[in-house]
This record gives C-alpha cells, structure tokens and sequence, in this order.
C-alpha cells in the first residue's frame, strides 16, 4: 500500500467513526436571531429544493429519520442543526428554486441564508449538493456566485448517481470541473453520492474528517 492509499485508508476510518457516534438535531433557526451560539466545527448542507439534501444527511449519518424526508419541495423552511459528536454540527439549508413558495418566504430564507453565511465565522465549508441528472443550473450558479464573494469554501456533492452511467457521470464531472475552474472558494473535487445506495457517503465522511483535520479538531 502506498502512502498515499495509507493516507486515504486513515482518512476513510476518521471519517466513519466520526459519524458512528452520537448524532442528534439540536435547533431549527428561522431567523438570523435563533441560531445556536457557535461551538466547534459547522458543515453546511445546501442545494436546489428536492436534491435529495435531507436523504443524504441521513445516509451520512447512518440514521434514517435524523432529518425530515419530504416529496413535497421546499419543506425545509429554516436552518436546521445536527450535533455530530462532540466536536462537529451539521446545518441543513432551506432549499432554493422552488416556485410554488411565496416570493416573501422565498426573500425570507434568501435573507437568512446571506446573514449565516456571512456572519458564522465557524463554518468551515459549505457541501453544495447538485442533482447529477440536471448538472448545474443559473440558479445554482448565482448560488456560487454569492459564496464566491462571501469567501465561503463550498465544495460540489453530485446527488443520485445511480441514475446515470458512467460515461454520464465522467461527462456531468468534467462540465462542472469546467465550470469551477475559475471560481476562487471551490474546492476542486467534485463527490459523486447516491443516498439509495451509498455509493460516495464514505468519501463523503473522508472529506468531512479531512476538513476536520484541517482545523485542528
């Protein structure tokens, strides 16, 4: 085994135990007044409505209930935070893009979305989830846009990838390769996921513990 695959073997088993533990929801934050006070390590789950953000907590997780599943879009409607041990929390994002909220709620969660990002100095990355089938969208990439300007660290987590090929998957990863090129908070590997059958969750964990090792934690 090279020192690389050692490297990656460590990082894979970090990444499991971290998640193995406790995890619990500790507050749902519909204003910028109600978020938790900021303690350890936050990730940030945010995406498209219906990107299948929640099923991939849980898959992560290994909990089939610790966040709420909807097939009805834009159920998530405020911040949602989930303790990963000891050290860690995990904030599931309202979704986005979903027309059929009001356009005064739609303001309401985009306002709120701008003040987290902005102003909770222990965030170490947002996880920008991508349908895989659709690829990126202009109302993703206003998104990254805005993360962009914030200095935000985000990284792409392409979602069911059982759905695809795998000449789909290499192409839908080489557009959005393309795409981040230029983009100065993205990280550049791009995670390829699928919540039915965990393809990519524990490179997913791996990258959580990476970051988490990044930071001291």
């Amino acid at each position: 085994m090279t020192q690389q695959e050692q490297e990656d073997a460590a990082l894979a088993e970090s990444g499991r135990l971290l998640f193995a533990g406790a995890a619990d929801f500790v507050a749902a934050a519909p204003s910028l007044g109600t978020l938790p006070a900021m303690d350890g390590v936050e990730i940030a789950f945010a995406g498209r409505s219906n990107v299948g953000k929640s099923s991939l907590v849980n898959a992560l997780t290994g909990r089939n209930t610790l966040a709420r599943t909807s097939h009805t879009p834009g159920r998530t409607q405020q911040l949602n935070f989930f303790r990963i041990g000891e050290r860690l929390t995990l904030v599931d994002m309202p979704g986005y893009g979903y027309a059929a909220v009001g356009k005064e709620k739609v303001e309401a969660w985009t306002d709120l979305i701008h003040a987290y990002l902005k102003g909770r100095a222990n965030l170490a990355r947002v996880f920008m989830l991508i349908d895989s089938r659709h690829g990126l969208k202009s109302i993703d990439t206003d998104v990254l846009d805005g993360l962009d300007k914030a200095a935000v660290s985000y990284q792409i987590v392409l979602t069911k990838g059982d759905a695809l090929k795998k000449p789909e998957i290499d192409a839908r990863i080489a557009g959005i390769q393309a795409a981040l090129a230029r983009r100065p908070a993205a990280y550049p590997q791009i995670l390829l996921t699928s919540s039915r059958d965990d393809r990519g969750v524990p490179e997913l964990r791996a990258a959580v513990a990476r970051l988490m090792a990044e930071r001291g934690t």
